[in-house]
């Protein structure tokens, strides 16, 4: 709970009101001590708790998680072997993503080895084409 600067204005108001001007600052001191008082025993009270039953309890956690991290690594890799099981379950008869590339690979490859034979096959004939015009131009010019 907060106050703000209006509610503080007020507070002073009434307060001038009812104890008067005078008493004012004798009241307002014991008011600041008290509340020192206060936040010293609170204080003390919340370090006495934390001293008294925090930290024992935590200390008699401490054996418990140890304990409990071997039996958290073997629940983390059942799980993990359990999610690959249902996945595995899922896809099957599904083609495999692996299976998929390779099949689409086998049928790039296809078509460029069905065109290999026709570029090999007009490759010898174009130098031999390059040879008789040789033969043509040799036979003109002499």
């Amino acid at each position: 709970m907060k106050i703000g600067a209006m509610e503080l204005v007020v507070i002073f108001i009434v307060a001038l009101l009812v104890i008067g001007p005078d008493k004012l600052p004798q009241y307002a001191r014991k008011f600041g001590s008290a509340l020192r008082e206060f936040r010293k025993a609170s204080s003390d009270v919340t370090r006495e708790i934390r001293q008294s039953v925090i930290d024992p309890l935590e200390e008699a956690q401490k054996p418990l998680r140890e304990a409990m991290e071997p039996l958290d690594d073997i629940s983390k890799g059942l799980k993990g072997d359990l999610n690959a099981v249902e996945k595995d379950l899922k896809n099957i008869g599904k083609a495999k993503p692996q299976e998929k590339q390779a099949e689409a690979e086998k049928t790039q490859e296809a078509p460029a080895e069905e065109n290999a034979p026709a570029a090999q096959s007009a490759e010898p004939a174009a130098p031999a084409a390059n040879a008789e015009a040789a033969e043509d131009k040799g036979g003109e010019s002499a």
